[in-house]
């Protein structure tokens, strides 16, 4: 083993210069230089520039060998690199030898000189410190297999042997610095020796210090060369890097994110394991540590030295400085800096999160995605708020707040993560990365709700602690979670500013299930001296102990935090459009319509909404809240719905033609869609909309049977062409329409909630159907007959009107008798809505001539079509073809058969009928308690209910109606007023609503009722 402490050797200049001329034949000038243990010399002369050196007594002759054989094996595996290279003695061999005055011999050694500059009188870049890394990475990478007996020696400076500084510290003379080296000394035995032999091992250089790194002065950001392998010996290879980081760390602002350049720089070129990066961190203090102990050591026995005294100030302050950092932090930042997660895990944890973010338990109630929102305005420096909060006065920045959230309708603030505050104003805030930074980013996701708002997990948990944190802008109650879900590592989620009731009622080890309660917001009193809020943060890490859980972090690392960190919107279900808008705002959208767009385009509601995102039963507006769409029957399937979405690109990505053309999707799907129907309905034809259906089914009509007559019901909507408003008296009855014409004949809506109080129930079906045989007698009366019959299976915009049982019976009979075909438009009500049947015509035991169908069909997508008999359908055929450019196209039939897939394969009939059973029998309570809800009627997820001034007048509730509709609105859920009255909630959900969804509406309707009917609303 070489001795440390063995004094160097001290031969005159001139007897140097003797023994390389004597041994290496080179004459030339001779300069000393600093060496800690050998004496070295620049020797300058005609055949190039050299180093002698004189090698120290106490080394070993095989630790010499062991020198000359890396150096051998480096010029030989790898003569790119920058090293230096042996000059043979003249005996032929690369070591001489000589006797000193005292007796002592000594090896001597000749080597090439290296040009460049000490990195230690450069500019520590990042840049340099990245190539740095790289140069030790392909030298290390060149000595992979090398081995050598010198190579397996003792050396204090081997980072296996930190420990050993135990016996040193008695040289420490500062009491603190005694402490620092004693809490590392602690861990390094507890936490990272056990590791160490679990660690790759190979020789390395081992000194790559600040001397012996050499810059290109004519490329500062590039090192130029390695000099000095006296240290090198086999060892763990993860010490090359810390080694480099210890030396190249001094002094620098950002020490850690100068290891992080340096370490991704070795990365790249010899790529390092997750665990040895994560020893690096205590590795470089382990470094650091040997250093300033045998410093200490020497200095008590040999007096100072001053190589030794080089770095040993800049290696104390280091030594401080990493003290007072956390570890766990550190390594984050170098595990992703060589493109690992920032801990295990981190990854797959958010991956999980996003994935399964729609099973989670609301973390405030109402569900916080449904709640109006709006971002606090802690990013604003100015904000009354933020000066307020900065300056420690939580009753004026939550007098402000309440205001602000009281005139704009706000129920919910959020504090995003990442976000740059200046509220952080304290000392507690100083970075202890970078010297001279300011941790202001925020780590956490905040809530803010009034003081008293219950809290609850989102998911099962395990309580890890709940303590008070009693410091000024701290904390207050908090709480940390442990998670475990199955599928994703472990996680924890922490809750801050919490009451303080949650100390006495939440216990390390207690179990929580999914939306249990955690805590109640806590008022400023209890909170940390803030406004009222939650700090909700997730860590990816659970070694880390609640108060260490960084919840404000540097920007500098904001990539690391998000990794350890991650954002908890996604957990808490907070939609990305609460963060980013994009696209116009909602006012200059409304000019632009006004300047470029029909005047009679209407908008729904007085304040409109701008939606930009739909996700199953809800609607995304532009400032993230959802509203629970009961309305929008056209996404049958749900918004967005993942299978028809990927049926749609997958056919759009191969082929989109038209029906002149041969393709499987387009007979696949009449095939499929004709399945589902009585086998009289066997020829499909496809259009793009309901009323291009309803259009071929007039002139199918009109040419079976030689007329135009048709026979429709009072408030009846058919579509938008001309032909069609003249079938609709919705349209034509009311402003703008110019009424019935000849060819229309009208019959009264077979509404049995509204039949004359003495028609006996059982013979509402008859009794309405008469108002179809006055129209057929009125006919015939002018010698004409009617070409058609036509109604909803059950009238939509009449006020969600549900026939009496067998009606359709009745006027089917009537109207064939004379001649005419029947028609069943099931573009609203089609596709399985009903839940018991796939077609609302089925309910009243009838088969149309002819049922068109639209809407629901592709789930969004434009599409529609028309069902007919074999009868008709070759009627039809008189030698016109009939074309629709787009009916019928492969991308519109592959929407159309996901539509179908999806409706059989997830049940959704059985779903639409239990949920609508469900509703039905709520709404029925309902209105046992509310007397202005004169009747509630549904079959499947088609549901109604009428509001009424008066129960025995039934007069049209209709301004309570608009207030009940706006009311959920305001609460963020979608529904609709029809009706000749307009005073018929009208509930069309997608087919996949479920319980929860159901009791979210029922909810909503009862607090909206309850609001109005007060007269608050």
């Amino acid at each position: 083993m070489t001795d440390l402490y063995h004094p160097a050797p001290a031969f005159p200049i001139d007897q140097a210069a003797l023994l390389a001329s004597e041994h290496f034949g080179i004459e030339g000038e001779l300069s000393p230089l600093d060496s800690e243990r050998d004496q070295n010399f620049r020797l300058a002369s005609s055949a190039g520039t050299w180093t002698f050196k004189i090698i120290n007594a106490s080394e070993p002759g095989l630790e010499s060998a062991f020198q000359v054989a890396l150096l051998t094996h480096l010029a030989a595996v790898a003569p790119d690199l920058s090293l230096p290279r042996l000059r043979k003695a003249a005996s032929g061999t690369a070591l001489a030898t000589t006797l000193a005055a005292s007796g002592e011999r000594h090896s001597l050694r000749m080597v090439s000189w290296l040009p460049g500059r000490p990195l230690a009188e450069s500019t520590r870049s990042p840049a340099v410190l990245n190539s740095l890394g790289q140069m030790l990475g392909r030298m290390d990478r060149a000595l992979q297999g090398f081995i050598h007996p010198g190579a397996l020696r003792a050396l204090d400076w081997d980072v296996r042997r930190a420990g050993e500084a135990h016996a040193r510290l008695a040289h420490v003379a500062d009491a603190g610095d005694r402490a620092v080296l004693e809490r590392f000394l602690d861990r390094f035995d507890k936490q990272v020796a056990p590791r160490l032999a679990m660690l790759r091992t190979q020789v390395i250089h081992n000194d790559a210090n600040d001397w012996n790194v050499l810059v290109d002065p004519d490329r500062p950001d590039s090192v130029a060369g390695m000099i000095d392998f006296g240290d090198a010996l086999h060892t763990v290879l993860i010490a090359e890097v810390a080694v480099a980081s210890a030396y190249a760390i001094l002094d620098q602002e950002d020490p850690i994110g100068a290891v992080a350049e340096l370490a991704a720089g070795f990365h790249a070129l010899y790529p390092l394991r997750e665990e040895e990066l994560d020893v690096l961190f205590d590795l470089i203090m382990a470094r650091l540590v040997i250093s300033v102990t045998l410093s200490a050591a020497r200095a008590s026995r040999v007096g100072d030295n001053p190589y030794l005294a080089i770095s040993e100030a800049p290696a104390w302050r280091m030594l401080r400085r990493l003290d007072a950092m956390n570890p766990r932090f550190a390594t984050a930042i170098l595990r992703h800096a060589c493109g690992f997660d920032a801990v295990p895990g981190a990854t797959a944890i958010a991956t999980w999160i996003d994935r399964n973010a729609k099973n989670m338990a609301p973390v405030v109630r109402p569900h916080p995605a449904t709640l109006a929102k709006a971002l606090v305005p802690y990013g604003d420096a100015a904000n009354p708020m933020t000066v307020a909060s900065a300056a420690a006065d939580p009753e004026k920045a939550s007098t402000w707040w309440d205001a602000h959230a009281s005139e704009t309708g706000v129920a919910l603030g959020i504090g995003p993560w990442g976000e740059a505050r200046s509220v952080y104003s304290g000392d507690m805030f100083k970075s202890r990365f970078i010297d001279g930074s300011r941790r202001d980013r925020h780590l956490g996701l905040d809530l803010f709700m009034p003081a008293g708002t219950k809290v609850h997990t989102p998911l099962a948990a395990t309580v890890q602690s709940a303590e008070i944190e009693e410091e000024p802008l701290g904390y207050g109650g908090l709480v940390a979670l442990l998670h475990e879900p199955e599928g994703c590592p472990a996680f924890v989620t922490l809750w801050g500013h919490l009451a303080h009731e949650v100390v006495a009622r939440l216990k390390p080890g207690q179990k929580l299930a999914a939306g249990a309660l955690v805590g109640e917001m806590g008022a400023h009193a209890q909170n940390g001296g803030w406004a009222p809020h939650l700090h909700l943060q997730i860590s990816a890490d659970t070694g880390l102990s609640a108060r260490a859980i960084l919840g404000v972090g540097e920007a500098s690392y904001l990539g690391v935090w998000r990794e350890l960190f991650p954002d908890a919107a996604a957990l808490v279900g907070i939609p990305p459009e609460t963060f980013t808008q994009t696209g116009r705002s909602r006012a200059e959208i409304v000019a632009a319509r006004k300047a470029t767009m029909l005047p009679n385009l209407s908008i729904s509601y007085s304040e409109p909404i701008k939606f930009v995102r739909g996700d199953g039963v809800w609607l995304i507006d532009d400032r993230g809240r959802a509203y629970l769409d009961c309305f929008n029957n056209v996404c049958h399937l749900g918004h967005a719905h993942p299978h028809v979405v990927e049926a749609i690109a997958r056919q759009a990505a191969k082929l989109n033609t038209n029906t002149r053309y041969l393709h499987d999707n387009i007979v696949a799907y009449a095939e499929r869609l004709t399945a589902t129907l009585p086998p009289e309905l066997g020829v499909a034809s496809f259009a793009c909309s309901g009323s291009e259906a309803n259009s071929l089914m007039l002139r199918m009509a009109r040419t079976h049977t030689g007329r135009e007559e048709a026979i429709v019901l009072d408030w009846a909507y058919h579509g938008t062409t001309q032909e069609l408003i003249d079938l609709s008296p919705y349209k034509y009855k009311r402003k703008g329409g110019k009424g019935r014409k000849p060819h229309v004949f009208e019959a009264v809506i077979p509404d049995s909630y509204r039949a004359p109080a003495d028609w006996p129930a059982e013979e509402h079906a008859k009794r309405f159907a008469a108002s179809v045989a006055e129209q057929i007698d009125a006919m015939r009366r002018e010698g004409r007959a009617p070409a058609l019959f036509m109604a909803e299976s059950i009238p939509s915009v009449a006020g969600q009107v549900f026939l009496p049982d067998g009606y359709l019976s009745e006027v089917y009979a009537m109207v064939r008798a004379a001649g005419g075909l029947c028609v069943a438009d099931e573009v609203q009500v089609g596709f399985g809505r009903v839940g018991s049947h796939w077609w609302a015509f089925e309910t009243q035991g009838v088969v149309p001539d002819i049922v068109t169908m639209g809407k629901p069909i592709g789930n969004a997508h434009p599409m529609a079509a028309l069902v007919t008999t074999r009868e008709v359908a070759a009627s039809f055929n008189n030698g016109m073809e009939y074309f629709n450019t787009f009916g019928g196209n492969p991308v519109s039939c592959a929407a159309g058969l996901a539509v179908l897939d999806v409706i059989e394969q997830g049940d959704l009939r059985r779903n639409a009928l239990e949920i609508g059973n469900y509703l039905i029998e709520r709404f029925r309570g309902m209105q046992e308690r509310h007397e202005a809800i004169g009747d509630v009627r549904g079959m499947g997820l088609f549901l109604g209910i009428e509001l009424v001034a008066d129960r025995r007048t039934k007069e049209p509730a209709t301004v309570l109606a608009k207030k009940i509709c706006d009311g959920a609105r305001a609460r963020g859920v979608l529904m609709g007023t029809e009706g000749p009255g307009d005073n018929v909630l009208k509930m069309r959900p997608p087919m996949i609503f479920t319980r929860a969804n159901a009791d979210h509406l029922l909810s909503v309707l009862e607090g909206t009722f309850e609001a109005v009917l007060a007269g608050k609303e």
